[in-house]
């Protein structure tokens, strides 16, 4: 069941208590993609850096988001900035501000893993391990066209529930709609992690009571996953950065940038939790200091 207070909320919340304990980085830069459409994951995504490299993602395509972005970039995030004060406005603002606030919070959530020395375990495979089976009901939160062949080839019954219009209807193997409800006959969900910022989550969770599995993946998903996990989520699939120079050359350029990232996965069963991240990274502060 959904909790009373709001996902945005919560994860600030975790964050500050981070700030607390160990001092954050600053902003450096705001990264964006180029304005023309371009195929794939390139192009959907601006990157928030940190001071100490840290980056997070946040999707960039929900209206003329970009757009507004590249116009006042520099007023919305100046370098230097308080990383903390930028991450609140993921739940204070809406529309850009609101995009930085999340692409910041993830940026944190990375310097956080960073100092804890925890890495995420590799993804196996690209459907957030939904292991889809002949006859089994799944359900897709956006339209993810690159993981189709895998659940239809399956066997499985596929609906695919999307805000577009223009893409409802049947097609081959699968349907799209408008209608969320429709998820509650799903026994496995697989989401876009933009659930995140047009405030659906909660109830598209609601919608997909009967799911024993609901997977969020997608570059944005780099946040901390607890609020998630304790929302019904069991598994978190994002794009864990390997390479920082090579991968902001190729979201500025939109080009590809799949060989500088490698996909994680995060379940319950193999994360330690907020606190205890908070805890090692504080021990490695205190370390850090007794070494110099």
């Amino acid at each position: 069941m959904p909790t009373a207070v709001n996902f945005a909320s919560e994860y600030l919340a975790q964050l500050n208590v981070f700030s607390e304990q160990c001092s954050l980085p600053r902003i450096r830069a705001l990264h964006l993609p180029p304005v023309q459409p371009v195929q794939g994951h390139a192009g959907e995504f601006c990157a928030v850096e940190l001071t100490d490299g840290s980056l997070g993602l946040s999707y960039v395509r929900l209206g003329d988001t970009l757009a507004q972005l590249r116009q006042g970039a520099e007023t919305l995030l100046p370098a230097g900035a308080d990383a903390l004060e930028v991450a609140r406005r993921f739940i204070d603002e809406t529309g850009p501000a609101r995009v930085i606030g999340f692409a910041t919070a993830n940026a944190i959530s990375r310097c956080l893993f960073d100092r804890a020395g925890f890495r995420p375990g590799d993804s196996s495979d690209s459907t957030g391990q939904m292991n889809p089976q002949a006859g089994e009901s799944i359900g897709m939160i956006g339209l993810f066209k690159p993981l189709l062949g895998r659940v239809l080839k399956s066997g499985a019954r596929l609906t695919v529930v999307e805000l577009r219009a223009d893409l409802v209807g049947e097609h081959d193997g699968y349907r799209v709609t408008l209608d969320a409800s429709e998820l509650a006959a799903c026994s496995k969900v697989i989401s876009t992690s933009t659930l995140l910022l047009n405030d659906t989550l909660d109830s598209m969770l609601a919608q997909c009571r009967h799911a024993s599995w609901f997977a969020m993946v997608g570059p944005s998903a780099g946040c901390l996953p607890d609020a998630l996990f304790a929302r019904g989520v069991t598994l978190l699939g994002g794009s864990w950065i390997r390479d920082r120079q090579g991968f902001v050359a190729a979201l500025t350029s939109g080009a590809p940038h799949s060989e500088f990232t490698s996909k994680f996965a995060l379940t319950p069963e193999g994360y330690p939790g907020w606190r205890e991240l908070i805890q090692r990274a504080g021990k490695s502060n205190v370390a850090a200091a007794k070494g110099h």
